[in-house]
């Protein structure tokens, strides 16, 4: 893992570099073309993408309850047991971001409020492919139904040997309420649009490839979506007390995702910087998906040795990674440095995957340095907020004028009539 020893300004210009995703102007086509496609010919047309894309064309969309129940009464009891564990976890930590609104009667004559409602329905895109993600369906579906989402229906590409049993388990134990055998960018314009088979969603949730990527960024507007999903990435900070045998293989539980994934160590030490290449290099060769990490670590990751803990975090918030790793010295007294990340873990226990499994906290994560605006995946996705004003004559009185001049300096003299209508000062 190449190591980089460069001024702070030089490294910032560096991750901005590595940071930016360029849009690919064939697969924006292709999967125009696709959503139009599905908006025109429906069930056909996904049929026709199933077979082409995923060799499989299935029968029927909906899969039968039986199925789902036999793979939930089925399943290896440690999974079970983990799943389990996992919902427990989530449904803790979410169900303190559950809201409420409010109603203001402060002043003579005035009520307003605010009310929350849940989303009626919502889609959740579960990737197959090379790993099944029972983890991410647990993530989407919980806070979801702890919002009170009326309807949560799942799509996911079709298996010639079936939907993975730990995927169906997690979809029940989450109370998925359907489950629709398509993927890629034809599923998306599925939920989007519906189709005989498939109802038509208000929100778009889960992560996929770059076709999926993009079928959201197209859909968007029709309907709402969670966030455009980058490669996975993770960053760590981390000093000379830390292991480089951890950091190494924390580094690659991201960089094996993706090919795309990024990798990211910053350090103070070069004794520790030095380790953790050494750590990285030994730890792929006997890693199952080696040939993915090492293109990950050879072309988006690296490690940077900077002068003092305060650039570290400096750097690191420009970076604004998905996961962050704090493995220094007393890490909780670093919280106030950190301005942009997804999900931050705190010392050497903290590793990374203990975020994406059991701990609670949503790992659909902002990605690709949008960690500067977004956030988690959480209970507040899935509501909207209404608000509401009532006024008296008297309150409307002491404020009339005050409208009718704004309104007049902005040229639009009837939303000035509409208020002078409910008093002696309206003339037609």
């Amino acid at each position: 893992m190449k190591i980089i020893n460069e001024n702070l300004s030089n490294l910032k210009k560096l991750v901005q570099t590595k940071t930016q995703q360029l849009t690919d102007l064939k697969v924006e086509a292709t999967v125009r073309d696709i959503i139009t496609d599905v908006i025109q010919n429906g069930d056909a047309a996904l049929r026709q993408y199933e077979a082409k894309f995923d060799g499989v064309a299935p029968k029927q969309f909906k899969l039968d309850a039986a199925v789902i129940d036999d793979a939930y009464a089925n399943l290896d009891p440690d999974v079970k047991a983990a799943l389990q564990l996992a919902k427990r976890n989530i449904t803790s930590f979410h169900e303190k971001e559950k809201a409420t609104g409010f109603i203001d009667a402060e002043q003579p004559g005035v009520l307003r409020g605010q009310k929350l409602l849940p989303l009626k329905r919502v889609g959740l895109y579960v990737p197959g492919g090379t790993a099944a993600y029972p983890s991410t369906l647990l993530m989407s579906a919980l806070p979801a139904k702890i919002a009170g989402v009326e309807q949560v229906i799942m799509v996911t590409p079709p298996q010639k040997d079936g939907i993975n049993p730990a995927v169906l388990a997690a979809a029940k134990l989450a109370g998925v309420d359907a489950i629709y055998q398509v993927g890629g960018a034809q599923a998306i314009a599925a939920l989007a649009y519906g189709t005989e088979s498939i109802p038509a969603v208000d929100k778009i949730i889960g992560p996929g490839n770059i076709y999926v990527a993009t079928a959201k960024k197209q859909v968007f507007g029709q309907v709402a979506i969670d966030m455009v999903a980058g490669p996975s990435e993770i960053g760590i900070i981390a000093d000379d007390s830390a292991d480089p045998r951890q950091l190494a293989a924390d580094l690659l539980s991201q960089a094996e995702h993706d090919r795309r994934a990024r990798p990211i160590l910053i350090t103070d030490s070069q004794k520790l910087a030095q380790a953790v290449s050494d750590n990285v290099t030994s730890q792929l060769k006997v890693l199952p998906r080696t040939e993915i990490a090492t293109q990950a670590v050879d072309e988006k990751g690296f490690i940077a040795v900077v002068d003092q803990v305060e650039d570290m975090f400096d750097l690191m918030n420009t970076v604004a990674p998905e996961h962050l790793e704090i493995q220094l010295r007393d890490p909780t007294q670093y919280l106030n440095l950190i301005r942009n990340a997804g999900s931050v873990f705190l010392g050497k226990y903290a590793s990374e995957p203990l975020g994406d499994y059991v701990a609670g906290p949503n790992h659909i994560l902002p990605t690709s340095g949008t960690a500067r605006f977004s956030s988690p995946l959480g209970v507040y996705d899935f509501v909207k907020r209404t608000s509401f004003i009532q006024y008296t004559k008297d309150a409307l009185a002491r404020e009339a004028s005050a409208i009718t001049t704004l309104a007049r300096v902005e040229g639009l003299e009837g939303h000035a009539r509409a208020i002078e209508s409910r008093f002696d000062t309206y003339y037609d």
